[in-house]
């Protein structure tokens, strides 16, 4: 299988097996659209026929050499060498958790799955005994890894930083009994980042997330706190400061980014990214909203065309930085063309349910922190350190060849099969496509692989 799409003035050809990517000129380009595989030693006279008005014969012939080169070479029509290994998923130990310290939030952001922070449940914080079962839950699940992730997270986890602290502690008092490495992370709105949590957060998070949507007016339209007053004004400094004195960590360089949503309010998202950039970020995500179509925010179908023009938009914009010497990473545009993912994660993806889990207050287990409110998805619970092996393995076996409209799509090993609990909010099932979500996702993959073609030999 191949992908061919022509953009910012390139003609690219990607082999979805092999996920060799070709930069081409246009008499391949067009050869390659008359040719069905498998490819034989002598060009199909039907195809020469075919571009016999635009091209000469012997130009048409020579293009079929070179495309005959990269066949041999199994770079063009590669077989599927993936899908043999589909039914052979099985149950993995667990090396992530997002656990929710607080079901609570101090802002109203509109368009918020979980409720405005309470997720349905009622508004709540977790205890530190039971966030410490976490912690022996992941020891116990996580078996012979070494390195586990925990994601501190909300509603918003600076409402009970105590525990935070307190959880923090406990596991790495666990490290070195048990052979692990805790790595945290933390997501937040940044309303009550303060210099003594920038102070913690720096010295003890690998990773922190900060929420924000972009320009003030984009920001303060669907991120108010509960008196209706927006909250740019108070975070913009604080993720400064806090983005200031990480930098000052060499290692910690690039372990952060800023996150938006965007919404139909600002489909014109290019200026929010390039708005945060030209804060001081460098490590930017601002990602489309998911949600029901009847949202007055909501991005449907129709919006589809003008997103795909904005992101065309963007990629050009960051080609240019990038060329000037003032790039910066825009998280849906970061893709791996040499070593990528392994061939597990490239046929199911995050390891929602099965590598990674979220953990409510109350100490419930869920497959992933959309999925929690959601009682028949509950997993177990921290308290008895159970887990429901028969979901652990329905996730597990969901894969890229398990979803029928995964199959035969192009993006398959980039999106992995995309989110399941989108897929199972939206479309029902975990095994069926969000087509949105998947619409979106194609077109940020053709304009990453086209900003590495735009940038070849300059990196």
């Amino acid at each position: 299988m191949i992908h061919q799409y022509r953009l910012n003035g390139y003609s690219i050809v990607l082999d979805v097996n092999s996920g060799a990517v070709h930069v081409v000129d246009e008499i391949v380009y067009d050869l390659l659209e008359k040719l069905v595989p498998p490819l034989q030693e002598e060009c199909p006279e039907e195809a020469v026929r075919a571009l016999e008005e635009k091209y000469k014969r012997e130009d048409v012939l020579a293009a079929y050499e070179e495309i005959m080169e990269l066949y041999q070479a199994e770079l063009l029509f590669s077989a599927d060498d993936y899908e043999q290994y589909a039914g052979m998923m099985v149950a993995s130990p667990i090396k992530a958790m997002c656990l929710h310290v607080a079901h609570d939030c101090n802002l109203r952001c509109k368009y918020c799955f979980a409720s405005t922070g309470d997720f349905g449940g009622g508004r709540k914080l977790l205890d530190a005994q039971t966030g410490k079962k976490a912690i022996d839950f992941l020891l116990k699940y996580s078996h012979g890894r070494k390195n586990i992730e925990l994601d501190f997270f909300g509603g918003e986890p600076l409402m009970n930083f105590d525990v935070v602290k307190a959880v923090v502690e406990y596991a790495r008092s666990k490290e070195e009994e048990y052979g692990k490495n805790f790595r945290f992370t933390i997501t937040t709105n940044g309303i009550l980042l303060d210099d003594e949590k920038i102070s913690y957060i720096n010295r003890e998070m690998s990773n922190v997330v900060l929420s924000i949507d972009g320009r003030k007016e984009v920001n303060d339209l669907l991120r108010p706190a509960p008196n209706g007053k927006g909250s740019y004004d108070v975070i913009v400094p604080n993720y400064q400061r806090l983005v200031e004195k990480r930098l000052e960590n060499e290692e910690d360089r690039w372990q952060y980014y800023v996150r938006g949503t965007f919404t139909k309010h600002n489909l014109d998202f290019a200026k929010d990214v390039m708005h945060l950039n030209e804060l001081g970020f460098d490590q930017i995500s601002i990602e489309p909203v998911v949600s029901e179509e009847y949202q007055e925010y909501a991005i449907t179908e129709k919006d589809l065309p003008r997103i795909f023009e904005e992101y065309e938009t963007l990629a050009k914009q960051m080609i240019e930085r990038k060329k000037a010497g003032t790039g910066f990473n825009f998280f849906h545009f970061m893709i791996d063309l040499n070593q990528g993912p392994c061939a597990i994660k490239r046929l199911r993806g995050c390891g929602c349910g099965n590598e990674y889990v979220a953990v409510t207050p109350d100490g419930d287990v869920y497959p992933c922190h959309q999925f929690v409110g959601m009682e028949d998805w509950k997993m177990g619970s921290v308290h008895d350190l159970s887990v429901d092996l028969k979901k652990k393995d329905y996730f597990a076996k969901a894969n890229v060849y398990t979803k029928e409209e995964c199959k035969n799509c192009w993006a398959k090993f980039y999106c992995s099969g995309g989110c399941n609990a989108n897929s199972y909010q939206y479309a029902g099932d975990i095994h069926k496509a969000h087509h949105i979500s998947c619409e979106l996702e194609k077109k940020r993959l053709e304009c990453a692989i086209m900003i590495k073609a735009a940038m070849a030999g300059e990196e």
